[in-house]
Order: C-alpha cells, then sequence, then structure tokens
C-alpha cells in the first residue's frame, strides 16, 4: 500500500492527466476546420480519343508521365468558402464535429456520388464538359478575416479562416486555373459589432463592417491574383456574392410554421440562434441589409482589381450574383434537422446556379466541351 503522501500525489497526477485529456477533446470537439484538402479528379474521360487532354493520357500510358504529372496537365478549379459549400448543419456536437472535418464531397461543389437522388455537383457537371481536378478548401465556420499567424499545431482543428484557406492554396505547388469564392456569411454577426439598442448607431455601424469586411477580403484576394499573375498561362476568379437571404428567411419561416404544427420536426431550430443571433427575427432585417451592402462591396472590389489588371491580363476576376438573387426552392431546400443549412435540394439548387455562371470564365480559360461523349459517366481516382 502506498503512503497516504504518494497516493495523494498519484490521484494528483492522475487528475492532471484526465484534466489534460479532456483539454484536448475540447479542443478538438470545438474544432470546424478540415484536416484535409478533398480532391476529385478523372482519367476515364482523358481515354476517349475525342476529350481534351488525350494526347497527356497516352503519354501516362506509355510511362513518360507520372499520375501526378498529368493530373498538374488538367484544368484544376479551387472552392473557397465555409458551411455553405460543405455538407454540414447543425445536430449533436460529436456529429458536427465529424461532418466539419472529416466528411468531404457530399455538397454542391464536389459531390461524386452518382446516385440518381443524390447532388449533382458542379464538379460532376463540369466533368461531363472536360477532364479536371476539383480542390475543396471550404471551412465549416470560415470567415474573411483580416490575416494573421496561422497556428501550425491547431491550425487544422479550428475554422480556416479566407486568409488561411488561401494560406493552404498559395502553398500548393500548382495553383488553380478557376478560383471560385464564397465566403463572408459568418461575418454578419452585426449584433456583437453595433449595439441594437442604439438605433442611431446601427447604419454607421453596418457602413463601417462592410468596409472592413472588403478591406480584409481584398487583401487576401490580391494575393491570389498576385500568384497569378506569375503563372505562365491564363487564370479566372469568380466572387460569388452571398446568399439571397431574403429566400432563406421566407423559407425558415415556413419550417417554423410546420414546426409550431409538429415540435418533432426541425429538432435543432432554435440551437441556431444560439449560435447566430443575428438570424432572429428581431435581428435578421439588419442581417440581410448588411449582406446587400458587402455584395455592393464585393462588386465595386472585383470592378477596381480589373481596372487595374487591364484589359490585357492574363487574369480575369468576375464578380456574380448567381447565388446571392437564386431562388432556393422553399423549404425542402433547407435541411430538415436546423432549417438553416442547405439540404439535398438546396445543395442541388446552388449547384445549378454556379455552374450556369462559369461559362464566361472557362471560354477565357480555353477549356473547351467533351466531344461525343455527353452521356459519359466519369469515375473518381481512388
Amino acid at each position: 500500500m502506498l503512503p497516504f503522501e504518494d497516493e495523494e500525489k498519484m490521484d494528483s497526477g492522475i487528475g492532471r492527466f484526465w484534466a489534460g485529456v479532456l483539454c484536448i477533446g475540447m479542443i478538438w470537439l470545438s474544432g470546424c476546420g478540415s484536416l484535409t484538402t478533398a480532391r476529385s479528379s478523372t482519367l476515364s474521360a482523358i481515354s476517349n480519343p475525342a476529350a481534351p487532354h488525350h494526347t497527356d493520357y497516352l503519354e501516362y500510358q506509355q510511362g513518360r508521365l507520372t499520375k501526378a504529372q498529368l493530373m498538374d496537365r488538367l484544368p484544376h478549379i479551387a472552392m473557397i468558402g465555409d458551411s455553405l459549400s460543405r455538407d454540414f448543419y447543425v445536430s449533436s456536437l460529436p456529429s458536427c464535429v465529424w461532418r466539419s472535418k472529416m466528411n468531404h464531397g457530399r455538397d454542391w461543389f464536389l459531390d461524386t456520388d452518382p446516385s440518381a437522388d443524390g447532388i449533382y455537383s458542379l464538379y460532376e457537371q463540369l466533368a461531363q464538359e472536360t477532364p479536371l481536378v476539383a480542390c475543396e478548401y471550404s471551412s465549416v465556420g470560415g470567415r474573411v478575416d483580416s490575416g494573421g499567424g496561422r497556428n501550425r499545431f491547431l491550425g487544422s482543428w479550428l475554422p480556416l479562416s479566407f486568409s488561411q484557406q488561401t494560406d493552404l492554396i498559395l502553398e500548393e505547388k500548382r495553383f488553380p486555373d478557376l478560383v471560385l469564392l464564397w465566403i463572408g456569411h459568418n461575418n454578419l454577426h452585426w449584433e456583437w459589432f453595433v449595439d441594437p439598442r442604439r438605433p442611431e448607431e446601427i447604419e454607421t455601424g453596418l457602413q463601417k463592417m462592410a468596409a472592413n469586411f472588403r478591406k480584409d477580403y481584398e487583401r487576401q484576394l490580391g494575393r491570389l491574383v498576385e500568384r497569378a499573375q506569375e503563372q505562365k498561362q491564363r487564370r479566372a476568379f469568380i466572387i460569388f456574392g452571398l446568399v439571397n437571404f431574403k429566400n432563406f428567411f421566407e423559407a425558415r419561416d415556413a419550417a417554423e410554421r410546420l414546426r409550431k404544427k409538429n415540435p418533432k420536426l426541425y429538432p435543432y431550430f432554435e440551437v441556431d440562434y444560439k449560435h447566430y443571433e443575428s438570424m432572429k427575427p428581431e435581428y435578421r432585417g439588419n442581417m440581410m441589409k448588411l449582406a446587400l451592402m458587402i455584395n455592393e462591396e464585393l462588386r465595386a472590389m472585383v470592378g477596381e482589381f480589373n481596372r487595374k489588371l487591364g484589359g490585357d491580363s492574363q487574369v480575369r476576376l468576375e464578380y456574380s450574383d448567381a447565388l446571392a438573387t437564386i431562388d432556393l426552392g422553399g423549404v425542402e431546400a433547407i435541411h430538415q434537422c436546423d432549417a438553416w443549412h442547405p439540404s439535398i435540394k438546396g445543395h442541388n439548387v446552388l449547384a445549378a446556379a454556379a455552374f450556369g455562371a462559369l461559362r464566361p470564365s472557362l471560354n477565357f480559360l480555353g477549356i473547351v466541351p467533351l466531344q461525343n461523349n455527353a452521356d459519359l459517366r466519369l469515375r473518381p481516382i481512388n
């Protein structure tokens, strides 16, 4: 038997050990970032003699190219975003953590499941036109930030901001041909920065938030554009305006009416307000207003970038309101758990709208449709 003092020390040591385990566990559970960058690409299309990059495929077959070198020759498309571009919705904490970190590729950008009742993602639609590599950097909880150092030890466990997603892209050896940006929804917590009890200050406060948003967004976009200018080939960016919140809140109000009739529906409906108080009915008017102000700042920012780049630039920027004016399609477009994030239908609506905005950039990049194989089903490389 241990002496009392030794036993007390041992109990204290065990207590500190489990406290450390709990601390690490809480850090892990609180994180919403992605552990890896999700990628999808195809080889099957390139085997078609009529397909773009077929000569590259022949070199690969003959052993003159490695798979990595072949992939580098394909068009690359990247996505910067937040939870609205991921398969995410509010539910139990362990479930949220799993989907935020481990569950890639089941969203409007990168779904690869060919099931008829699944999501016909932008990647799948674009893969019908050209072989490509798609990279998803979107992070649940991601927001437009002023930048700063990234904690290398914990960075991958925490929400990845715009600056950190930009860091990841800039660290890649192969810079994307086309970068889609749809981020900023987590910057609309206006009541965090403006006192709603002082209505005379709200308008000025919202204007200041929109101006700061543009400043931070411009800084990170500028880093990407600078790298794009260093490339030997054309590069393009599509900056999507924030989601149609008027339409979204109409769908959410419809969900609330259904929930009053059947309280079992949308079990995490009220939890949303704890995460995002600006969604409360008394605050959402200014939230919608701020989103519109931010979209106007994004439009003006893109115009300023293009004026500085000039008409003969190898880099193209476009502001798109495809996701800012879209009709989400009613209550069926929001998730049945939280009435906040997109459902499968919502993801399909977003995918179709985003894909419809790609054509000018694809033409600029010289990415041409596949010939005579519109019905070809493409399989991801393992």
